[in-house]
């Protein structure tokens, strides 16, 4: 079993809460929404109720901020780790991006095309990260599993509302 050093589980508590704080930033823009303007749109039968989404949402942010970790953990003097984490920046910018312009903006179609964008940018995250640690990418499947029912929600709701 490997053992961690103090600096090691700073840079996971560094890794989970750079996630955490980018969730808590979609947060913002979401929460006052989802009692409001989001309860009165159309959604399809299959939709989670609104109490999935909190304790998905931290599971998964968990699980990316230990992905992150293994990858840093590696080094950044490697230019294949300073690269994996550009991408995890991009993805990362799109999720709150996504929640800004869906909830904040209202915008179904401009939140249909950020998570477009941001299910090509997880995948991309996924195998720049399996490369440098397979563990890493590995543990960001449910990720993608989730955006992916999230993207056909939001495609599904823009349709039901349009």
């Amino acid at each position: 079993m490997t053992s961690f050093s103090i600096k090691e589980i700073l840079r996971l508590a560094v890794s989970i809460s750079i996630v955490f704080i980018a969730g808590a930033i979609g947060t913002v823009a979401t929460i006052s929404q989802i009692p409001t303007w989001y309860a009165a749109l159309a959604k399809p039968t299959w939709a989670p109720s609104n109490w999935v989404f909190g304790p998905v949402w931290t599971t998964l942010y968990v699980l990316i901020g230990v992905a992150l970790f293994l990858v840093w953990r590696e080094g950044l003097g490697r230019r294949d780790v300073r690269f994996a984490l550009l991408i995890f920046a991009v993805q990362l910018i799109l999720n709150i991006l996504w929640s800004v312009v869906f909830f904040g903006f209202h915008s179904l179609l401009g939140g249909f095309i950020l998570i477009l964008m941001l299910w090509i940018a997880i995948l991309a995250n996924i195998i720049a990260f399996y490369i440098i640690s397979k563990p890493a990418g590995i543990i960001l499947i449910p990720y993608i599993v989730w955006v992916s029912i999230a993207s056909y929600l939001n495609y599904s709701v823009y349709l039901l509302n349009h």
